[in-house]
């Protein structure tokens, strides 16, 4: 076998300059040879390649010890295998290859018929701008539903987009969430697998299951509500999938097709069928692979006709899985189930969040290459043409709070640079006596200034917010303000580089290993590195109005908005427009009336959306609660609080939002389609 492998590229560095090569998560040292050539003399152990790993090669740029540049995506192996095809044993061969920047107008398109070098996309004086819809899967409702939105419907939603000219549907997360049976299983972001849909949007009549008088007064009954009735839903329908599979199902799983399908996804089937039994006790293991069959012939039925109406789907790739999940269970070693991952305390909640998720061990997840993630992605991408990269500063650091803590106070980030007690008492603060670490006696255990790390004990965090804390307020102004000023250091510039660096060891590799378009939710305490990595990487941020990232800024100014971003009125975590503007909007907007309106009126609304349709965002994508707005009889007549689809700050809050009016009636509003598609050719989002 070939003893080494040899990797050479041209580069042409500046004064201190070198040029590392990174394998996995191996770094070798570059030389320079005549005519800038870079070169690396690796062991052909190092790429692993007699083992099933997806490792990937990749180089860095290095000045004064730290990495000043990377590649847009990294090498895949198989450019070494092709070097090592037909050479002779025992020596080294030599692989010359180039270094991968971005493509030119990477982020200027959609994949598909949107991609930047189509007609669809526009040129460079006028780039390609979309508009869309976003909501999720169990909020639409059809008149052939059943009680909640199914892959069904999509279809009509595509026929209602297309119609008003817009080119994007971006739901939430569709993963089963089944767990404990009851309503507390509606959170989409707590799958019990990051690769099984939820049967919950399976369509029944489409499966074969006959629509008889029983089941039509079932389906009339649950379609009547005003919200989903999960626990009820899912009972109903596991009832007469699970007699339709004892009936006809199992000839199903004796076909060919299914058989393909089985092995398309052995890298995660066969453990989530176990798992769903050890959970339930009540079916064989193959009613919950027939299940995902019928769900990915729905889904990708869903998505294919959606693409033959030029409009795609929009994915969500949640940041966390469930501890009790199929994926803890299956792949123990990628997961610390010893701590959870949440977020620090912002505008959604003041106590930070605790979504109870055992953090990544990215070192093991690296070993292989990312697979677990990579196998994720490319089953999302046979769906979706986009996806929105859920709290995306997890790929930088995540907010880690040990098992023993119940909210987001007492986490810090991780990885981090924790500060070391020389550092403290540098700044003033001696904690030696376990003043400023330790509460006093009848204070609660989060009344401190600095919190241990727990992986690297005597180095330790400033506390989360803790400037409401009694502690704080005790101290003289001139300790404030040092600590104040060490805060700030820690929190917004100590860490720039080094989770920049966290970042790229992750993202060039997962982005390249499929082709749809990337767009991150960056919204919270974001350091100034995030945005630059993004960018680097044509990932599209994302742009709340009501949550400007400029300083000091109440409400964003949607003409300054970047290209390469997805704007939006909101987003699930949020109010709706009408709700917000009953509270604050029209007070932070300038509403020049001299008395607080009721309610936000089609006219204001339609203002709004006008806004963002007209701002320079690539993607306009608002919730489907705000388009209705803009129409006085068709928008929702009740309380625009109804509206919400979650509350952040309440843990398990009840996913439950139903849209008021049916996809048949919406569809046959041809005068309100017609409105909303001038809105969006005005804006030049219509080519």
């Amino acid at each position: 076998m070939t003893s080494a492998v040899v990797i050479c590229i041209e580069y042409i560095t500046g004064w201190g300059e070198s040029l590392i090569l990174r394998v996995g998560t191996s770094r070798f040292a570059m030389s320079w040879t005549e005519g800038h050539i870079w070169r690396a003399e690796v062991p052909v152990e190092a790429f692993h390649l007699e083992e099933k790993s997806e490792l990937t090669f990749s180089f860095e740029l290095v000045r004064g010890g730290e990495v000043v540049r990377r590649e847009w995506r990294c090498h895949s192996l198989d450019e070494v295998r092709a070097a090592m095809a037909g050479a002779a044993e025992g020596r080294a061969v030599t692989l010359r290859t180039g270094w991968l920047d971005k493509p030119e107008g990477q982020a200027a398109g959609l994949p598909g018929p949107f991609r930047p070098d189509s007609q669809a996309a526009g040129s460079k004086a006028h780039p390609w701008r979309g508009a869309g819809v976003a909501v999720p899967v169990f909020s639409l409702r059809s008149e052939e539903s059943f009680g909640i939105g199914e892959f069904h419907d999509l279809k009509k939603l595509a026929d209602w987009a297309a119609a008003t000219g817009m080119k994007v549907i971006q739901i939430l997360p569709v993963n089963d969430t089944t767990m404990g049976g009851d309503w507390k299983d509606s959170y989409p972001y707590n799958a019990n697998s990051s690769f099984a849909l939820h049967p919950q949007y399976l369509h029944l009549p489409e499966v074969g299951i006959a629509q008889n008088q029983t089941y039509k007064k079932l389906q009339k009954e649950l379609n009547s509500l005003p919200q989903v009735d999960y626990e009820r839903v899912n009972r109903e329908k596991n009832r007469l999938l699970l007699e339709y599979f004892y009936k006809k199902g199992k000839a199903i799983v004796q076909s060919d097709e299914y058989r393909q399908f089985v092995k398309e996804n052995e890298y995660w089937l066969p453990s989530y069928m176990a798992y769903c039994v050890r959970r339930d006790g009540t079916a064989p293991e193959e009613f919950y692979g027939w299940e995902q069959f019928l769900l990915d012939r729905q889904l990708k039925d869903a998505a294919d006709y959606a693409r033959s109406r030029g409009v795609i789907l929009k994915g969500d790739l949640p940041i966390g899985v469930c501890a009790s999940s199929a994926d803890v269970w299956a792949w123990p070693t990628l997961f610390h189930t010893d701590s959870q991952a949440g977020a620090p305390p912002d505008a959604f909640a003041e106590d930070g969040q605790n979504w109870g998720f055992p953090t990544y061990d990215w070192e093991a997840m690296s070993a292989d290459g990312f697979l677990w993630w990579k196998n994720r992605l490319r089953k999302m991408s046979r769906y979706f043409d986009a996806f929105r990269i859920d709290h995306i500063l997890g790929f930088f650091r995540i907010w880690e709070i040990p098992s023993a803590f119940s909210t987001g106070l007492m986490g810090h980030f991780s990885p981090a640079l924790p500060l070391s007690k020389e550092e403290l008492l540098h700044k003033g603060f001696d904690i030696s006596r376990g003043r400023y670490v330790k509460p006093r006696k009848g204070r609660p255990e989060s009344d401190v200034l600095f919190i241990e790390d727990p992986g690297k004990k005597g180095f330790w965090h400033p506390r989360i917010a803790a400037q409401n804390t009694l502690v704080f307020k005790e101290l003289a102004p001139g300790m404030q303000a040092a600590y104040n000023e060490l805060y700030d250091d820690f929190f917004y510039r100590r860490h720039n580089a080094f989770w920049k660096a966290s970042a790229y060891a992750k993202l060039p590799d997962l982005l390249s290993s499929t082709s749809m378009l990337p767009c991150g939710e960056d919204l919270g305490m974001i350091p100034p590195c995030v945005p630059e990595t993004m960018d680097e990487l044509g990932i599209l941020s994302l742009e709340i109005q009501r949550m400007p990232k400029e300083y000091g800024v109440k409400l964003g100014d949607t003409s300054r908005y970047p290209y390469n971003c997805v704007c939006a009125t909101g987003t699930h975590d949020m109010d709706t427009l009408r709700s917000w503007w009953a509270k604050e909007g029209w007070e932070l907007s300038g509403y020049a009336g001299s008395k607080r309106p009721e309610d936000a009126s089609p006219e204001i609304c339609e203002a709004f959306v006008r806004e963002h349709l007209d701002s320079p965002a690539m993607l306009c994508i608002l919730p489907l609660q705000d388009w209705l707005a803009v129409d006085g009889r068709l928008r929702y007549q009740g309380n625009p609080d109804d509206e919400r689809i979650n509350v952040p700050a309440v843990s398990r809050h009840y996913w439950r939002y139903r849209m008021h009016l049916t996809l048949e009636d919406l569809t046959s509003e041809k005068a309100f389609s017609e409105k909303i598609r001038s809105m969006v050719t005005s804006s030049g989002r219509n080519f």
